[in-house]
């Protein structure tokens, strides 16, 4: 179905496909084209079988209510129409997106060792040392390859302008990347035709990628390193993927139980054959739940001894404990000086600007433009605990006015950014809605990224969240070479 003109109001948005005078933007003709030869009741069957292929393909998510209600599994929310980007653009990014997680993890690693960029004033003392993050047991602990976060998923956004910046980055337990692989395979089946007209770059290689970089960590010398996928169990949000890459990866999917730490500080998976020892462990669980013994005593989630294994080098985690010092929003505020002061360059993707509300000046202008800015908490993801100041009322700004002064370390601002939109099929027609995009990277001996990554679009109009948890949904994103 062409795009109407006329109703499709992306005025004063930078949107990824349509350009102002309505036409396609560069590289988007042959989609324009397909999507024109198809009326509405047709684009809407293309729709339909989508769904049906997410519903037969068990591709889900979870949602978080009440006590009482539990979780609730709910079907990935799926939009057929592709997000497109350039592979010459896409190659500066990547450019961007290395540079950025390299500057990371050697800030890590410094935080755990020598601490120069903290002795040198890069960033406040008090900023890590105050960081919910920070992780005293792991100082001192030397990993393979210097790298910490050997998975990060960084979100990007384009603005009014078509300016792209990094939101943020998620150096923990970043999730998702399933997801980007199922929306290719689902697109394959109900679009087949659209293949035909570009050169897509492919995003299925990324299971064997992570395999090799969780493979490079292995304290042992063996041809095939014993790698676990170590999930909190069917009830958490992020299930399907943990048992979805442990699948297609060739390795085990565990849970807290199934590992035991021997006296030698090795670590096994309880097997009906008996103890096999592992190597690297996939963790899919947060620092504190990971060991007992060393964290929260009561957590059922993790192995007792397992950072005690850890820190021997008996075993390797990924991605290793404490690297979340550096996904902390106040500390992303540095990540332009991080790359300054590690590699001597100037940064090739610029950061929102960012107010810490930690310093005084600062501060104060956020709580004088609440309703202009968005205001973020230095720890928080999904989406939640922020204040959309244009979206706000006078009551959530006085909520956020009295948590801001109590707790000044704990929070940002930042300009309210209109984010990019791209054609999204809403109730039989094509509407511009609102999207961000979260590419992979994978450390280990060496990087790699995607190609492309998770387009998630907020499909409630006018919206700017896009987190599955609060109604958003997700594109298949192509890298293509014209």
């Amino acid at each position: 179905m062409p795009i109407d003109r006329k109703a499709y109001n992306a005025e004063g948005i930078w949107d990824e496909l349509v350009a102002p005078n309505g036409r396609a933007r560069a590289g988007a003709g042959g989609l324009f084209r397909v999507l024109g030869r198809l009326s509405g009741e047709r684009l809407a069957a293309r729709q339909a079988a989508a769904d049906l292929a997410i519903r037969t393909m068990g591709i889900t998510f979870s949602v978080y209510h009440d006590q009482t209600k539990g979780a609730i599994d709910r079907e990935w929310p799926f939009d057929i129409v592709p997000r497109l980007i350039r592979k010459r653009e896409w190659d500066e990014v990547s450019r961007g997106l290395a540079q950025r997680v390299r500057a990371l993890n050697l800030f890590i690693d410094d935080v755990y060792h020598r601490q120069r960029a903290l002795d040198d004033g890069v960033v406040p003392r008090d900023y890590i040392l105050q960081s919910r993050e920070f992780r005293p047991e792991c100082v001192g602990v030397d990993i393979p390859h210097g790298v910490w976060s050997h998975v990060c998923g960084s979100d990007l956004v384009r603005d009014e302008r078509g300016v792209l910046y990094v939101l943020e980055d998620n150096l923990r337990v970043p999730s998702g990347v399933s997801y980007m692989l199922e929306n290719r395979a689902v697109m394959k089946r109900v679009f087949p035709e659209l293949f035909r007209h570009y050169a897509i770059h492919p995003v299925d290689d990324y299971p064997r990628e992570l395999r090799n970089c969780l493979a490079s960590l292995s304290p042992r010398d063996t041809e095939r390193p014993k790698i676990v996928v170590l999930t909190p169990g069917i009830y958490n949000s992020a299930y399907f993927e943990h048992s979805y890459l442990a699948q297609i990866m060739g390795a085990e999917l565990v849970e807290g139980s199934d590992l035991v730490v021997d006296r030698d500080d090795c670590v096994y998976m309880r097997t009906i054959e008996g103890l096999v020892r592992v190597d690297v462990i996939y963790r899919r669980i947060d620092d504190l739940f990971l060991d007992p013994d060393t964290f929260h005593p009561e957590s059922l989630l993790g192995a007792p001894g397992l950072m005690r294994a850890w820190r021997s080098g008996k075993v390797a985690l990924a991605n290793a404990p404490g690297c979340g010092v550096a996904d902390d929003k106040v500390i992303y505020s540095y990540v332009p000086d991080l790359i300054r002061y590690y590699l001597a360059e100037e940064p090739v993707l610029p950061n929102v600007p960012t107010y810490r509300c930690v310093e005084k000046k600062s501060r104060d202008y956020v709580l004088d433009q609440l309703e202009r800015l968005v205001v973020k908490p230095a720890n928080e993801s999904g989406g939640y605990g922020l204040l959309i100041g244009p979206h706000s009322t006078r009551r959530e700004r006085e909520q956020f006015r009295r948590r801001i002064r109590a707790n000044p370390r704990n929070y940002i601002g930042q300009p309210f950014l209109t984010l990019s939109s791209a054609p999204t099929f809403v109730k039989g027609r094509l509407e511009p809605r609102h999207l961000d995009l979260r590419p992979f990277i994978l450390s280990g001996e060496r990087t790699y990224i995607t190609m492309g990554g998770l387009t998630r679009v907020a499909l409630r109009k006018g919206s700017t969240v896009v987190n599955s948890s609060q109604g958003g949904g997700s594109k298949d994103t192509w890298v293509v070479d014209n």
